[in-house]
């Protein structure tokens, strides 16, 4: 680690109260050092990652860090801040904020020391000894592992100084001390022996050395604690075997710290604990013996888990990679009573949900989640069917619903022939969207054994006219219903049928029941007195329903409520009506509005960006008039306090617009593509123009009047860097 941190990197009285400022402060040394080429788009990446995950860990910890194609060579920076930063993590600031910055392409071995950095975290004595060190030199050592930490004696490692270190780092077992002075970290730790020990951690991660003995886990971490379990040295009971799986999504720094608190927390608790470590340098698989061996798994991650399938049949528990780290002891007490209870709900494929997210979420979270699940598996369905529904109305005109069957009578040459056969296809996949949605939510859920009472609950709701909100009602039962029985403890000969047979026949059953006879026949009345109201839209109620809606596609770019307000007009479009197709118009138009402005921005007053935001500015043409939101999220990642409010302006008035234009829109999605099949096509064009034109002249002002303010460090000429500076302060 000698090329990747020297004194001149560290800072021991940092200067900043704001996660922002710190990145900008630590950032700014590895400029001065040549390790990053452009200090705005690497800044740019750093907030990119922070937007998908908080970096703070529990201790007083924060770890900015991303892969950027502005890093030279992988390199670290290390700052002590007096007062503490928030970086987001549950107990409180960071005083010790590591900035990791590796290349796009960085090789396995840099990764792999800055792994052995992660681990190195979880040692209270290394912390520590980096909150009282008081020389930049010394810190840089200490990282480097130059120099050990001192360790510190059981009774008193619970250090003032490291408030929130969890106690499996700052009480070690006495047990394990005879062990410690292994001097590098044997593969797969806790792992039963074998061939499989190797495969827990990324490639090469094991071959740097332990930079001090009191890291180094001890050899077996196979220690009696629990009488009934048979774990006591020299008896024949084999101990409680567990293999997990932890992963982040830049693979640097979170994947190994979670690997490393569940080994340290197995082996406090004397179970056998192999992990493997799906980070960015790629990963090493455990040994199918250890797999097949192992009691339980844990999946620690916010990425899905490649081969997932390995893992069936096993009991799991499955939360986010933040949860690793910080809940290591309870994730391993709750893995053994799902254990004991005979609980098999690992699954087989990668759901987009992959966990009902984290045991402290609240349950407005984990709805969210839930939901959206379903919903990103019903927008395949929505686009294909709806333009194909949409282009058979193009081709054929109205009536064309009322073609018959071309099943039955199809004449080669005829346009109203071909028209019916777009139709009728996009109808049959239009006919799946409400099964689907619920299917999916209820795999959001439990899993694979919810698509089937998800199915048969969506297909219920679109037999009784229940429409969208029954497929929502239907997922949402389906799940909580497979949830509940699979808590139910069952004989060991009853297992292995429960996935197959006795889950999806009785929660069928009983969501078929609850459709049908109970909660069906009010949902389908909601339902009915929606589309209702959207038939009867006009005036100042449809330009208030366009502000909100133009609200909500702009406020997260692609986010929870984008989606939310998307997925409201499509399901208008299950049975459409003059209402619901002026509905559908403005979501579009609105969600095109947030690319289209950030691009002409750059193109008007390309000084008040960045060279990295003008290259994302070419692109966001294209998205923004495909309708792809998401085009504007670099420039919001960057700039939030200005782009996003910009952004939602823009997005109200052409929602308004459209709305008073009274423009309807069949085709579910592509922009500008789609423009032949929108009702008052001109006028539609002109909304989302004036929405493009309010947005950008927004952005472009609030930027300017930030440059206008003088900065606190020195110009350095490059455009739109003053303008950054004072942005990320604000």
């Amino acid at each position: 680690m000698s090329d990747m941190i020297t004194a001149d990197l560290v800072d021991l009285d940092l200067a900043a109260n704001t996660k922002e400022e710190a990145a900008r402060s630590l950032a700014e040394r590895l400029v001065r050092l040549g390790r990053v080429t452009d200090l705005e788009g690497f800044l740019a990446d750093v907030a990119a990652r922070e937007a998908q995950m908080p970096t703070g860990l529990d201790g007083g910890i924060g770890i900015p860090h991303c892969r950027s194609a502005h890093v030279t060579e992988p390199t670290l920076a290390f700052g002590r801040s007096g007062p503490g930063i928030d970086f987001g993590a549950p107990d409180g600031p960071a005083d010790l904020i590591f900035l990791i910055a590796a290349p796009a392409g960085a090789d396995d071995a840099h990764l792999t020391i800055l792994s052995s950095l992660a681990r190195r975290l979880m040692d209270a004595d290394f912390t520590s000894a980096l909150r009282s060190t008081a020389s930049p030199a010394a810190a840089a050592a200490l990282i480097r592992g130059d120099a050990p930490a001192p360790a510190t004696a059981p009774e008193t490692s619970a250090a003032p100084e490291a408030p929130g270190t969890p106690a499996r780092a700052t009480a070690p077992d006495a047990s394990a001390a005879p062990e410690t002075s292994a001097a590098s970290e044997t593969p797969g730790s806790g792992a039963a022996p074998g061939p499989g020990a190797s495969g827990s951690e990324t490639a090469g991660s094991e071959t740097a050395p332990a930079p001090s003995p009191a890291l180094a886990p001890p050899a077996s971490a196979s220690v009696a604690v629990r009488p009934a379990a048979g774990t006591a040295e020299g008896t024949s009971a084999a101990p409680f075997r567990v293999v997990a799986v932890t992963s982040c999504p830049t693979g640097i720094a979170h994947t190994y710290m979670a690997a490393e608190s569940l080994e340290s927390a197995g082996r406090e608790a004397g179970v056998e604990v192999a992990v493997e470590t799906q980070g960015s340098a790629g990963f090493t698989r455990l040994d199918p013996g250890v797999i097949a061996a192992a009691d339980g798994v844990i999946f620690a991650h916010d990425v899905p888990v490649r081969e997932k399938e390995r893992f069936t049949g096993k009991p799991t528990v499955d939360v986010g990679v933040k949860a690793g780290i910080n809940r290591a002891p309870e994730l391993l007490a709750e893995l053994r009573e799902k254990a004991e209870r005979g609980e098999v709900t690992a699954p087989a494929g990668g759901s987009p949900v992959e966990a009902a997210g984290e045991p402290g979420d609240g349950y407005g979270t984990k709805l969210r989640t839930w939901l959206m699940s379903g919903v990103s598996y019903m927008v395949p369905f929505v686009a294909a069917g709806g333009l194909l529904i949409a282009l058979g109305f193009a081709i054929g005109g109205y009536a064309v619903d009322k073609a018959s069957s071309v099943a039955e009578h199809f004449a080669w040459g005829q346009a109203d022939s071909w028209a019916a056969l777009l139709f009728q296809t996009g109808a049959l996949a239009f006919g799946f969207l409400i099964p689907v949605l619920a299917g999916y939510i209820a795999y959001g859920m439990a899993d694979r054994p919810g698509l089937v009472p998800g199915f048969v609950g969506g297909a219920v709701a679109l037999t009784i006219d229940a429409g969208f909100l029954g497929g929502l009602a239907a997922g949402l039962i389906a799940g909580a219903v497979v949830r509940a029985v699979q808590r139910v403890r069952v004989p060991a000969p009853l297992r292995g049928i429960m996935p197959v047979v006795v889950i999806p026949l009785v929660s069928s059953a009983i969501v078929g029941f609850l459709m049908f006879l109970v909660i069906g026949k009010p949902i389908a009345a909601l339902q009915s007195a929606l589309t209702d109201w959207l038939s009867g839209l006009s005036g100042a109620n449809a330009v208030v329903l366009g502000v909100i809606l133009g609200l909500m596609m702009c406020f997260d770019l692609g986010g929870p409520l984008n989606k939310v307000a998307y997925a409201f007009a499509i399901g208008g479009l299950t049975d459409p009506n003059e209402g619901s197709l002026k509905v559908m118009a403005a979501v579009m138009a609105a969600g095109m509005v947030p690319p289209l402005a950030m691009a002409l921005a750059t193109v008007v007053r390309g000084r008040l960006f960045t060279k990295a935001e003008r290259e994302n500015g070419k692109a966001a043409w294209v998205l923004g008039a495909s309708f792809i939101t998401e085009g504007a999220i670099p420039f919001a990642a960057a700039d939030p306090l200005r782009v996003i409010p910009s952004a939602m302006a823009g997005g109200a008035v052409t929602g308004a617009l459209t709305m008073l234009f009274e423009c309807t829109l069949r085709a579910p999605h592509g922009g500008v593509w789609v423009v032949p099949l929108i009702g008052n096509p001109v006028l539609y064009l002109v909304a989302v123009l004036a929405g493009t034109l309010v947005s950008a002249a927004l952005v472009i002002l609030l930027k300017g009047r930030a440059r206008r303010v003088p900065s606190a460090g020195p110009a350095d000429g490059a455009p739109g860097e003053t303008h950054q500076k004072v942005t990320v302060a604000a």
